[in-house]
C-alpha cells in the first residue's frame, strides 16, 4: 500500500498536465507576435535598403550615360527595354540587370520603376530645363490628398508593393491582384500610368482615407540629380 501511494504521487494528473500545456501555449503565443513583428520590420528595412541602392545606381547610370534607363524588358529579363533612343514603356519593372542591383523587395516581389520620357532619351540628353512629368502625393491629417512633390517634377520613381503585394509580380512571375476592394491609394500606384503616385504611412484599416496601404515609394529629387550632374561636369 505505501508503495502504491508513492507511485501515484510521483505522476501528474490530467489537470496538472492541462495547466502546464496552457502555460506553455501562452508563452509561445506571447513570443510569436514579437517575432512576427520583427520579421516584418526586417522585410521593410531590407526593401528600403534595396530601393535606396537602386536610386544610387540610377544616379550613377545618369552620370555615366547622360540619361536614365528604361524599365526592364520583363519581370525575368532585367535589361532596359529600349528601342533606339526611346523606351518601349515608361512604367514597369526596375531594370535591375542594367543597373546591377537587387531585383526583389523584402517580400520576394519584383521592384517597380517609372521614368520621365525626356530623362530616358539616349540621344537628346536631359538638361537643366528638361520637362518632368511624375507627381508624388500623400494624405494630410484630414485624409485629403496633398502634394509630396511639386507637380510634374520627378524624374523617376522606385516602388515596392509592400506586404500585401497588391499589383506586384512574384519571383515566380505571377501578378498578385487580390488584396481587397478599398485600397484606393495602392490602386493609384498600380494604375496611375507611371505619372501619379501616393505615399503615406502604412494602414491595415480599410476605413482609413485611401484604404489599406503598405506600398513603399522612393523618388529621385531632380535637384539632387542635377547637382550631381553639374558637380561631375556633365551639366550644363
Amino acid at each position: 500500500m505505501p508503495l502504491r501511494h508513492r507511485s501515484r504521487q510521483a505522476g501528474f494528473t490530467i489537470v496538472e498536465i492541462a495547466i502546464v500545456l496552457l502555460v506553455v501555449g501562452l508563452m509561445i503565443g506571447g513570443l510569436v507576435a514579437p517575432l512576427s513583428s520583427q520579421l516584418e520590420q526586417r522585410r521593410v528595412t531590407d526593401t528600403q535598403r534595396a530601393m535606396e541602392d537602386a536610386r544610387e545606381a540610377l544616379f550613377g547610370f545618369a552620370l555615366r550615360n547622360g540619361y536614365l534607363p528604361c524599365p526592364a524588358i520583363s519581370a525575368i529579363d532585367g535589361r532596359e527595354d529600349r528601342a533606339g533612343s526611346i523606351c518601349n514603356k515608361r512604367y514597369g519593372y526596375l531594370p535591375w540587370a542594367t543597373l546591377g542591383v537587387q531585383r526583389l523587395d523584402g517580400w520576394g516581389r519584383v521592384l517597380a520603376y517609372s521614368v520621365t520620357p525626356s530623362f530616358a532619351n539616349s540621344v537628346s540628353f536631359f538638361t537643366l530645363n528638361s520637362p518632368r512629368d511624375i507627381t508624388v502625393a500623400t494624405r494630410g491629417m484630414d485624409g485629403q490628398i496633398i502634394p509630396a512633390s511639386d507637380a510634374n517634377d520627378i524624374p523617376a520613381v522606385i516602388l515596392s508593393f509592400g506586404r500585401n503585394g497588391y499589383g506586384a509580380t512574384s519571383d515566380q512571375n505571377t501578378q498578385l491582384l487580390d488584396a481587397g476592394q478599398g485600397n484606393i491609394d495602392e490602386k493609384t500606384n498600380l494604375a496611375g500610368e507611371g505619372v501619379a503616385f501616393v505615399t503615406r504611412p502604412p494602414s491595415t484599416d480599410p476605413r482609413a482615407p485611401g484604404g489599406e496601404y503598405d506600398d513603399l515609394v522612393l523618388w529621385m529629387s531632380p535637384n539632387v540629380l542635377i547637382n550631381r550632374m553639374v558637380a561631375a561636369q556633365k551639366l550644363p
